[in-house]
C-alpha cells in the first residue's frame, strides 16, 4: 500500500469520526491539532484506528507531532512502520 492510499484512508477516518464538513476541511499537510480537527482524546482514537487498520503497534515514544500531527505526516509514519 502506497503512502497516498494510506493518507486517503486516514482522511476518510478523520472525516467520518470527527465530522467536519468539506468547507472546513484541513489540507493534508495542516496540523490536525492546530486546525481543531482532533483533541487529545481524538488522537487516541486515531492511534487505535491506525493500529487496528494497518496492524501496527505505535509505541509511546512515537506519539509525537512529527509522526501524527497531519494527515501527510501520519501517512508517512504508517508507511515507514509498514516498511514501504
Amino acid at each position: 500500500m502506497q503512502t497516498q492510499q494510506i493518507a486517503a484512508q486516514i482522511e476518510k477516518f478523520i472525516e467520518t469520526s470527527f465530522g467536519f464538513d468539506q468547507a472546513r476541511k484541513p489540507e493534508r499537510g495542516q496540523s490536525l491539532l492546530d486546525f481543531g480537527v482532533v483533541d487529545s482524546t481524538g488522537m487516541l482514537q486515531l492511534v487505535s484506528f491506525l493500529e487496528e487498520t494497518f496492524s501496527i503497534k505505535i509505541e509511546d515514544e512515537e506519539l509525537v507531532p512529527a509522526n501524527l500531527d497531519s494527515i501527510d505526516n501520519t501517512a508517512a509514519f504508517v508507511a515507514g512502520k509498514l516498511g514501504r
